[in-house]
């Protein structure tokens, strides 16, 4: 008696079981990196309403960090300077330049300039920058070296896993409070100064679900 089908066919259903193995695989590997935050949020660069030089006011003038974001060590918030902190300076320096004839026009309205937020986290989210600030983490340690940068971007994921890596080990991170604005600090030996400060300060980071989703 013939065979229906031939002899290759034999091979076929381990043939689709390795492809489908193979296409599953694909696909989780897919999804794993170009859904992530990595991917999808690191290098968000948007350009702003006014061209404000990060590298120019934080780099060459070396303004700190605290003079504009107000509230990064008081508050959980940072917040976004108001046009008057912008006129303390411009009020005399570059008063007619083109550039800035938004930042004259909002201080002399009152309307806020509707600058474009650089790094979210989501609402189900609470992170409160003050503890963070007075135990000594470095604001380029989430932001990066704005005081390099003309226009802000994003540079670390901020996704639960990033911050669950410092708060598991954080003397990575720690550095003397007296330098968390310091951009480009950097310790002899950051291990054994951040283990140093992690005692001294009583650091003991939640690693709990309640500490960030409240």
């Amino acid at each position: 008696m013939s065979q229906l089908f031939p002899k290759w066919t034999n091979r076929l259903p381990n043939t689709l079981l390795l492809v489908s193995i193979i296409f599953l695989t694909g696909l989780v590997g897919f999804v794993w990196y170009y859904f992530s935050p990595q991917f999808r949020v690191v290098g968000y660069q948007p350009e702003q309403p006014v061209p404000f030089s990060h590298k120019l006011h934080a780099g060459i003038h070396d303004i700190d960090c605290r003079y504009c974001h107000t509230n990064v060590d008081i508050a959980a918030q940072a917040n976004i300077p108001p046009t008057s902190t912008c006129m303390n300076c411009h009020s005399q320096i570059k008063t007619d330049s083109p550039r800035l004839a938004k930042v004259r026009e909002s201080y002399k309205t009152g309307q806020p300039i509707e600058w474009i937020n650089v790094h979210f986290l989501p609402d189900y989210v609470y992170f409160n920058h003050a503890i963070h600030v007075n135990m000594g983490v470095g604001c380029e340690t989430c932001h990066g070296r704005v005081d390099l940068m003309r226009v802000v971007k994003q540079v670390e994921p901020l996704d639960m896993s990033w911050c669950l890596d410092c708060h598991e080990n954080p003397a990575q991170n720690i550095r003397p409070v007296d330098e968390v604005t310091t951009m480009g600090w950097e310790a002899e030996n950051q291990l054994e100064l951040g283990r140093k400060l992690v005692a001294k300060h009583n650091i003991h980071p939640p690693t709990y679900c309640q500490a960030c989703h409240r």
